[in-house]
């Protein structure tokens, strides 16, 4: 029987190796993660609410809406999926469902914080928390929902940038005792980093990758070397894949044409092989779709 991806990435959080997890924010992303070979992927908070809002991550977005953007993403690989859960959508109540449906949609783990509604994203301004005391009731309430004992609950505390670096390390310490699988300081700069794992012995720590360069953009080994286990890079794929779509438009917008365009994309086979093409067909073939109607290149 193979292993279950909660498995998986527990047993891969354990090894040598911090996990890489790029930042996805639909099922094609998920596809293109799953081509690329890696052993995690990261459902980006921010990238869900620009794709599907067109705003930024302020809270806007329903529990409901995260999850079903998270089961559809899960369902497009095999490979373990992280979820942004924000700051589980209200008390513990609120919690214990978010964890079930997640959970029910084939997500591997995710993180809450301890913002007060509305959230924001960890690396903007103006960020306020909740009590230590109601997110570690949070934390305790997840763990407790949970079905699979391998799901992997992570508790992300924002005091680094609110109540200062003791505040925060006070924190996460709290939430690792209440049942937290890993712990995740959020925007620690270069002074804070090597502090964070001497804090922590044995405790898996996450390192969030993000593109407002308030954390340091280092290599996998680096990361290692300070002791984080896991690593999340939320929307570098989204801010690549906007990169070139500008620049798309601009040359469509100048030259009236897609001729130029056309050597530097995908190719129409490339796509619809990373969109499953191949799984299609054979479907198509067991069920005896008739070979006139069979979909086809």
């Amino acid at each position: 029987m193979s292993k279950t991806r909660t498995r998986r990435l527990r047993e891969a959080l354990a090894g040598d190796r911090a996990v890489m997890a790029p930042g996805v924010v639909d099922a094609m992303y998920a596809r293109l993660v799953a081509e690329a070979g890696f052993d995690a992927m990261y459902m980006t908070g921010a990238g869900t609410s620009a794709t599907r809002l067109g705003y930024p991550d302020v809270g806007l977005l329903t529990m409901t809406e995260m999850v079903d953007n998270a089961t559809r993403i899960a369902d497009a690989s095999d490979v373990p999926l992280i979820a942004d859960a924000d700051n589980g959508y209200g008390g513990p109540l609120n919690v214990r469902r978010a964890i079930q449906l997640y959970e029910r949609g084939g997500v591997a783990a995710v993180h809450l914080e301890d913002q007060v509604l509305p959230k924001r994203c960890g690396h903007l301004a103006g960020k306020q928390l909740i009590s230590a005391v109601d997110m570690v009731a949070k934390v305790k309430a997840a763990v407790d929902a949970r079905i699979d004992p391998d799901f992997i609950v992570i508790a992300r505390t924002d005091a680094l940038a609110v109540d200062g670096r003791d505040a925060a390390f006070d924190r996460a310490e709290m939430y690792r005792e209440a049942g937290a699988d890993v712990v995740f300081i959020e925007s620690p700069g270069p002074t804070d980093l090597p502090l964070i794992s001497p804090r922590f012995p044995g405790v898996p720590l996450l390192y969030n990758m993000a593109t407002s360069g308030k954390t340091p953009f280092l290599t996998r080994t680096e990361i290692e070397a300070l002791g984080f286990k896991l690593i999340i890079y939320p929307n570098w794929l989204l801010l690549s894949a906007c990169e070139a779509a500008r620049r798309t438009l601009e040359t469509l917008k100048r030259d009236e044409t897609v001729a130029d365009i056309a050597p530097q994309v995908m190719s129409f086979k490339q796509f619809f092989d990373t969109a499953r093409m191949a799984e299609v067909q054979e479907l198509e073939a067991r069920y005896g779709t008739p070979d006139d109607h069979r979909t086809t290149y």
